[in-house]
C-alpha cells in the first residue's frame, strides 16, 4: 500500500468520515486556503485550478496504485472522487463571477 493510500486509510478510520466526504473537505479547503494563501479572488481561476490539480493528481496517483499493487480500477470511482473534490469548489467561483455574493463592495455590506 502506498503512502497516499495508508494516509487516506487513517483519516477515514481515525477522523470518523466516509472518504466521499474527506475529498469534498479537501477540495474545499485547498479551493479557499489557496485564495487566502496567495490573496486571489474567488472569481478568479486560480483557486479552481489548485483544486482541480489536487484532484486530478490524486486519481492518478490511486490509478498507478491500482496498477502497480494489482488492485481493481474502478473508473466510475475515480470519476465520483474528482465530482466530489470539484463539485463546491465549482459552485463557489460560478457563485463568485455571477452574483454579488462575494464581492468585495457587496450591497448591504456592513464597513
Amino acid at each position: 500500500m502506498s503512502p497516499l493510500q495508508s494516509v487516506k486509510f487513517w483519516l477515514v478510520h481515525h477522523v470518523d468520515l466516509a472518504k466521499d466526504a474527506l475529498h469534498i473537505y479537501v477540495g474545499l479547503t485547498l479551493f479557499l486556503g489557496s485564495a487566502l494563501l496567495f490573496r486571489w479572488p474567488l472569481r478568479s481561476w486560480k483557486p479552481w485550478a489548485v483544486a482541480c490539480t489536487a484532484a486530478l493528481l490524486g486519481e492518478a496517483w490511486d490509478l498507478r496504485d491500482s496498477l502497480a499493487y494489482h488492485t481493481r480500477i474502478d473508473l466510475w470511482g475515480n470519476w465520483k472522487d474528482v465530482w466530489n473534490t470539484l463539485f463546491w469548489p465549482s459552485a463557489l467561483l460560478i457563485l463568485a463571477r455571477t452574483t454579488p455574493i462575494f464581492a468585495r463592495n457587496a450591497p448591504g455590506k456592513i464597513e
